[in-house]
């Protein structure tokens, strides 16, 4: 463990793996893995996508604020694809601890999200021939905020090579 507790927060789009790397570095140096959104679903007790309906996104944005300043203080967190570019999300969690932008190709996100468009509130509408140039347009809006990053990692490997790669760029930094 660490000696000043901090929490490495990963940011990116959605697809771009934040849970899937998060689970895996979290067990290697055996840290709770937190999801943002899941803990908003259990503040609310209500799924990401009825909040957005019920209360839309502006409300949903402050309730992620707020439940970004409340998790354990030595942990992985993954954060909603937006989280960063609200609130100053993204100033807090580099004042707060470590934070690594998985930069996915708009390319790889259209084949990792296509099958499942219907459980993201914000591409569930969204034609599938528009897909791409809409996850083109998202990322190029959010880069202002994902390039704030305290580690920007291209993800260009498999999964399991990332894992491995990225704490290799975790250790001047934090937990090891």
């Amino acid at each position: 463990m660490m000696e000043n507790p901090k929490v490495l927060y990963l940011i990116g789009p959605m697809g771009s793996g934040k849970s899937f790397v998060g689970k895996a570095i979290a067990t290697k140096l055996n840290l709770p893995f937190l999801d943002l959104d899941a803990l908003i679903e259990e503040f609310t007790n209500q799924k990401i996508s009825q909040l957005f309906k019920d209360k839309g996104e502006a409300n949903f944005r402050k309730i992620e604020a707020e439940m970004l300043r409340k998790h354990p203080p030595t942990s992985i967190l993954a954060t909603g694809g937006g989280t960063p570019c609200f609130h100053e999300n993204m100033e807090w969690m580099n004042k707060n601890g470590i934070t690594l932008y998985l930069r996915t190709t708009p390319g790889i996100l259209q084949k990792r999200l296509l099958n499942e468009k219907d459980k993201r509130p914000l591409i569930a509408e969204i034609p599938d021939k528009q897909f791409l140039g809409f996850l083109e347009n998202m990322i190029k809006t959010r880069a202002v905020f994902y390039e704030k990053a305290q580690i920007i990692y291209n993800q260009e490997l498999s999964n399991t090579t990332v894992v491995h790669d990225i704490l290799k760029h975790l250790r001047p930094f934090l937990f090891l």
